[in-house]
């Protein structure tokens, strides 16, 4: 009840203008994820604060609630590889964009965009963008103009995977930042530069479908649609949309039901049955997200044994987690990806709940039932994509105990725990886990397998947390990131797969289906298979 009060008093509901349109929405954020064009918080930023006041290069169709999410041209309108330097990139740029603030998109912000997470003596580095967006994008090194609607983009390797990964850079406005640069003030170049993003921050201006219009942080995002959105067919139909962080998932269901917010991520399971019998829709649709446990592979690992990373993946009863804890709401995991899916391969490890030879590999390995194997897992009590983190690794921690394993918690704020992700098992921020609970999505080679399976992409490069380093995996990323050709490619990273799986190199447990709850006040939404949706095409009726 003071949960309530507090949103109430925060005014969810404001609908002076008769006439605007308003969509409320909780997410599972804990704060507005940043705004500054790199959002924080996971993919839950880049949903709410990246794809919707941002554009990239690339970007994902989310048209379609039945067929792959793919990617489509964005502020590029074509790209290709010089096939005579694969490192090198030529984007064709769409003519005609305009900023929020009314500058020109053209190569010259496309640079300023590439150099302020990756040239440190950029005036516009931004070191706290750096770790949400270099480490996605790791092969690239640089960015030319050719002409004003022309960029070559240099990677250190040749690498086919980057059309994919520009899906992550949001291109802000230079024009804007700079103007913030000149005002601002502070005792150096450096000093001023941090305060010209702060201040960009709370009035920002990217190419997207909206527009920042009130920034409370901790609060309330508000963002309008930008009538002058270059994709006429995505101008939003919807006047403003209001995001609100509310990180609780009963918290949020009660907003639902009392009519203070329009739309939920991710409601509490227990309450699907009275969300429905309220006449409230629920969405989900399985998506290319992966609920799993990375293991530490560093010297004195527990899981350095594969007969305990087996043990662990046969001793978890996937379909007694969905059909009892999450009613329904996830899909059971037997690797990264499904049966069907291109990457797939044919993994010899068979993933299944099968106790009786999960505790016999127990066995073979030395302990039993009066010798418990102790863990630590280093998970968050909410966040983006993490579903329901604690009740999902207490379900674990009383499975596996019938494996013989002492299974440990340590619970810390998500944001905190996607920046320990990137730091790694050796970093103190591990806290002595030797595993790490971090949702992920696996919608492109690179976020799927890639940046888990490489052992160049260890930290700080990327999200190797557990130091995964396999010289059979290194070749295999190798074949496929320069492999041109889409199908030889996925084949590569079939191989690479089954590989991984049959090296049990995550306790694969679920595949997020995205659930949220929606007023019937909601038309035209679609739930794609993606992590991301498209807000655009929204309506609410009256």
């Amino acid at each position: 009840m003071v949960v309530m009060v507090a949103l109430s008093a925060a005014s969810l509901g404001s609908r002076d203008a008769a006439a605007e349109t308003v969509l409320r929405i909780a997410m599972t954020a804990a704060d507005i994820p940043r705004t500054l064009g790199q959002p924080d918080q996971g993919f839950e930023g880049n949903r709410f604060t990246g794809l919707t006041m941002y554009d990239a290069l690339t970007m994902w169709d989310l048209s379609s609630a039945t067929k792959p999410s793919v990617v489509i041209p964005g502020l590029a309108t074509e790209w290709s590889v010089d096939p005579s330097d694969n490192k090198k990139w030529t984007f064709k740029l769409r003519p005609g964009v305009t900023f929020h603030d009314g500058s020109p998109f053209n190569a010259d912000a496309v640079v300023w965009n590439v150099e302020k997470v990756l040239k440190t003596d950029a005036p516009q580095y931004d070191a706290s963008q750096v770790g949400v967006t270099a480490s996605r994008m790791p092969t690239l090194v640089s960015a030319r103009k050719i002409d004003d609607l022309t960029v070559e983009l240099t990677t250190k390797e040749p690498d086919s995977f980057l059309p994919i990964n520009l899906t992550n850079l949001f291109i802000a406005s230079p024009t804007k930042w700079q103007a913030l640069y000149g005002a601002a003030s502070g005792a150096d170049a450096k000093a001023k530069a941090a305060a010209a993003w702060d201040a960009f921050s709370r009035d920002a201006s990217g190419t997207g479908p909206w527009k920042m219009a009130r920034f409370v942080p901790r609060e309330r995002l508000e963002v309008v649609k930008n009538a002058a959105y270059w994709d006429k067919t995505r101008v939003p139909h919807v006047d403003r949309m209001v995001l609100l962080p509310i990180p609780e998932a009963n918290a949020r269901t009660a907003a639902l039901l009392s009519g203070q917010v329009d739309w939920i991520e991710a409601p509490a399971p227990d309450a699907i049955a009275q969300i429905k019998q309220r006449g409230f829709v629920i969405q989900a649709n399985e998506q290319p997200h992966v609920w799993p446990w990375q293991f530490s592979r560093v010297e004195g690992s527990p899981w350095n044994d594969i007969r305990v990373r087996k043990a662990a993946n046969l001793c978890i009863d996937r379909d007694g987690m969905k059909d009892g804890l999450l009613s329904g709401l996830m899909a059971p995991a037997t690797g990264t990806v499904e049966p069907g899916h291109p990457w797939r391969g044919t993994p010899t490890f068979q993933i299944k709940y099968d106790l009786p030879a999960a505790q016999a590999l127990m066995k073979e390995a030395g302990y039993g039932p009066n010798k418990k194997l102790t863990v630590k897992i280093q998970t968050s009590a909410s966040g983006s994509g993490q579903m329901l983190p604690l009740p999902m690794n207490e379900y674990l921690q009383q499975a596996l105990a019938e494996c013989y394993f002492d299974v440990q918690l340590d619970v810390i704020e998500w944001n905190t725990l996607f920046t320990n992700w990137r730091r790694g098992a050796k970093d103190p921020s591990a806290n002595g886990a030797n595993a790490i609970n971090v949702t992920f999505a696996a919608m492109d080679p690179f976020f799927a397998l890639v940046r888990f399976l490489q052992s160049g992409m260890a930290p700080p490069v990327s999200n190797n947390w557990g130091f995964v380093n396999n010289p059979k995996f290194d070749e295999l990323v190798k074949k496929a990131r320069q492999t041109f050709d889409p199908a030889a490619r996925d084949q590569a990273l079939a191989e690479l797969h089954a590989a991984s799986v049959d090296d049990a190199d995550f306790l694969y447990v679920a595949h997020d289906v995205g659930p949220r709850a929606l007023s019937p006040k909601i038309k035209n939404f679609v739930q794609p298979k993606s992590w991301f949706v498209d807000f655009s095409p929204v309506t609410l009726e009256p």
